[in-house]
């Protein structure tokens, strides 16, 4: 049996749709916003009705009823450029709110902005019910503002109060570890890190990795300084040229982005070394496409998709569960040993 249409001329309430369900209006909107107690079809049912006619909830009156804005704001930094994960996390987050009461919000900040300057705006006006943040640095300002204040978030990364908030990581020290294992089995002896900011929690669990490991394998480590695997390619590139010439050139390199892997790349060419036999490079990306078009390159992927999803998930514990332990999760790498 096809659902009544409703009212066109008219603005969808949750009364029209409780008319067209046959269920009462606290019902509906309780199957909207979620609740568990409502069963799955139902919830399923209703937001079908919903969807079918347009409704979209008075934001206004929501915030009164509830004092919630049904928000939540993944704040971003302009900087990032298209080869990172940070569409794919965007993807990710917009899609683990889906079929839920809360809707994403991406609030920018520019490189040469205060990164508290997003943070501070959205608790003080509570523009949205949470935030969710990346590049987090060890002591972040922004998680102690927000622990301080009570307001719910979840950060991708760790900061040395991980105990006490929401956050999804990549096992980046496991990460440096299975870099220097993977070459020193493949017989490197000399290798190059390209590491992330250094400032960043994770760039320091990448780089204890990679020494404790290659202090137990034997073999040399440096790390290239003046430049992160952020830097634009072609410094990248320039600078790793240099790095590979003369006779105590490293023969394996381990980059933190595929970026800094496909401007390595570009160098070994420019210095006719073959990728395999002269040197080998080790890399991690968000999207599968490195080994694609090179398949000598050893490359780990970091499942971007699964922290998006994760940190909705934790971000709206965070606003309807206060009390209870914020969610945590650590992904570790698979080896891929040869």
């Amino acid at each position: 049996m096809d659902t009544p249409q409703p009212d066109t001329a008219r603005k969808p309430t949750l009364k029209t749709i409780a008319g067209l369900t046959g269920l009462a209006v606290p019902t509906v909107s309780r199957a909207l916003s979620g609740a568990v107690d409502i069963s799955l079809d139902t919830r399923a049912r209703v937001r079908a009705v919903a969807d079918q006619i347009g409704y979209v909830p008075n934001r206004a009156g929501v915030r009164l009823r509830t004092g919630r804005t049904n928000v939540i704001s993944l704040v971003l930094s302009t900087e990032h450029d298209v080869m990172n994960h940070t569409a794919k996390l965007i993807a990710a987050v917009a899609g683990g709110l889906r079929n839920t009461p809360f809707h994403l919000n991406i609030t920018p900040y520019f490189k040469d902005e205060d990164p508290m300057k997003p943070i501070r705006y959205l608790a003080e006006t509570e523009s949205a019910d949470a935030v969710i943040f990346n590049q987090i640095l060890p002591q972040d300002p922004r998680v102690r503002y927000l622990l301080d204040r009570g307001f719910p978030f979840a950060t991708h990364g760790r900061s040395i109060w991980s105990d006490e908030h929401a956050w999804f990581d990549f096992d980046n020290r496991a990460y440096g570890a299975l870099g220097v294992r993977s070459l020193a089995g493949r017989g490197r002896r000399r290798i190059l890190l390209i590491a992330p900011p250094q400032g960043q929690s994770y760039a320091a669990a990448m780089i204890d990795g990679c020494r404790t490991a290659a202090h137990a394998a034997g073999v040399d480590l440096t790390i290239l300084d003046g430049l992160t695997s952020d830097a634009p390619m072609d410094d990248v590139e320039a600078r790793m040229l240099d790095a590979l010439h003369g006779p105590d050139a490293p023969d394996g390199v381990i980059a933190a982005s595929p970026n800094a892997a496909l401007a390595t790349i570009a160098a070994c060419n420019g210095r006719g070394r073959r990728l395999g036999e002269d040197i080998d490079i080790f890399a991690k990306e968000a999207i599968r496409f490195l080994r694609r078009i090179h398949p000598q390159v050893i490359a780990v992927s970091e499942d971007t998709g699964a922290a998006g999803d994760f940190l909705c998930r934790a971000a709206m514990a965070r606003v309807r569960t206060p009390d209870a332990p914020p969610l945590q999760y650590l992904d570790t790498p698979p080896d891929c040993m040869p």
